[in-house]
């Protein structure tokens, strides 16, 4: 594994409970990265020289701010590229937007991604578009949107797995699986002998939750970097004897199903679809390998 990228959930909690999430972020959710915990996962990182940038996402980060701030500048100063991603529920306005994004840009951001589509509150939008964004160009921050778009086609399937989405048609795991495929066109489960989306042989950036659990894609875990440090698990991963990469790898989400005689439907929207709905019948026998609760909407309180 030649890992450049490592993309850290600061939380779980979220301002927003969308349709579409990954990780079933929300309000009620729970788990959020402490200072110390942060830092401890900046070490692990120095001792990995191939990582680059260092991502900052959620649930929503926003939510805490001034941890944010704090990571970022930390992150910064040991060389890494900075990115945060945010629904920008924060940005009432312009001028209340620089306010928020001033301290990040000072303590060195290098970019905002901003989620701005139907389901993260766009009514905010006005003639000059998001105040999150406005703001960001006054401060000469480098700045893009993720839009992701009502459930209507089907991705690119020339697109090369691996690389962040920043758009399109919904993935249909997580919160999405369970809320967003009623009625929608479906096909055979044995078409689906791949993984679209990922590249989970050699991947080149995982995401990092504040359980210390590290994602090569949102709820399929590599190791957990409290237990076992970040180094060792990069050196030490084998897709092919990871009980569940290992049958992705072999025919996608179809060889899920057949290795583990699975029950299943006829016909899935996506190949995430048919992929969340095994792992969710597999996570009594890979509990460490198919986590946290939160990736599978087990949510507390």
């Amino acid at each position: 594994m030649f890992l450049t990228g490592l993309h850290i959930l600061l939380t779980y909690t979220c301002s927003y409970e969308c349709d579409h999430c990954f990780v079933w972020g929300s309000p009620r959710q729970t788990g959020t990265f402490t200072l110390a915990q942060l830092e401890e996962v900046f070490r692990q990182a120095q001792e990995v020289k191939t990582i680059r940038e260092v991502y900052f996402e959620g649930g929503e980060s926003f939510l805490y701010h001034p941890v944010l701030t704090e990571a970022v500048s930390r992150a910064k100063k040991l060389g890494y590229w900075t990115g945060v991603v945010s629904n920008g529920y924060w940005a009432t306005g312009t001028e209340d937007a620089w306010m928020w994004l001033q301290p990040l840009v000072a303590a060195g951001l290098d970019r905002l991604e901003l989620s701005e589509d139907t389901y993260h509150g766009d009514d905010l939008n006005g003639a000059n578009g998001h105040p999150a964004l406005a703001a960001a160009k006054e401060l000469f921050l480098d700045n893009l949107t993720i839009t992701v778009d009502p459930p209507t086609e089907q991705r690119d399937p020339d697109a090369e797995p691996g690389l962040p989405l920043l758009g399109g048609d919904v993935m249909y795991r997580g919160r999405a699986a369970e809320v967003l495929v009623e009625g929608l066109p479906r096909q055979p489960w044995t078409t689906f002998a791949g993984c679209p989306y990922e590249n989970l042989v050699h991947p080149s950036r995982l995401h990092l939750d504040p359980l210390g659990n590290l994602h090569v894609c949102q709820g399929i875990v590599a190791g957990n970097i409290f237990e076992h440090p970040l180094k060792e698990i990069i050196a030490g991963y084998d897709p092919e004897s990871h009980p569940i990469v290992g049958p992705l790898v072999r025919g996608g989400p179809a060889e899920l199903v057949r290795e583990f005689a699975l029950g299943h439907e006829d016909g899935y929207v996506d190949a995430c679809h048919l992929c969340y709905s095994a792992r969710q019948e597999l996570r009594s026998q890979f509990a460490a390998e198919l986590a946290p609760d939160q990736m599978y909407g087990v949510v507390e309180g």
